[in-house]
């Protein structure tokens, strides 16, 4: 191998990993410190949807999870990963 194949394969290595850090690193994290934000900011009240697609009303707020009311008679707790999006009246 010549230097300016190696030079070639490194120059087209770094491409590939500019590349894949623009569309699939850099775009994941943005996501996630959305997600972040979103449920450091749910209080009580605040009406949610689960990954698993069950809605409710958070009761309360512990540590790591929620208590989360499906309906008058029954809460379930949840881990606050677990909670996909806030429902806006």
């Amino acid at each position: 191998m010549g230097t300016n194949e190696i030079l070639t394969l490194v120059v087209y290595f770094g491409a590939f990993i500019a590349i894949f850090y623009l569309f699939i690193i850099w775009p994941r994290r943005k996501q996630e410190k959305k997600h972040s934000e979103m449920l450091a900011g749910l209080r009580k009240g605040d009406k949610v949807v689960t990954i698993g697609g069950i809605k409710g009303e958070i009761a309360k707020v512990k540590d790591d999870t929620f208590l989360v009311r499906v309906n008058d008679n029954t809460e379930i707790e949840f881990l606050k990963k677990a909670i996909a999006y806030k429902v806006e009246d």
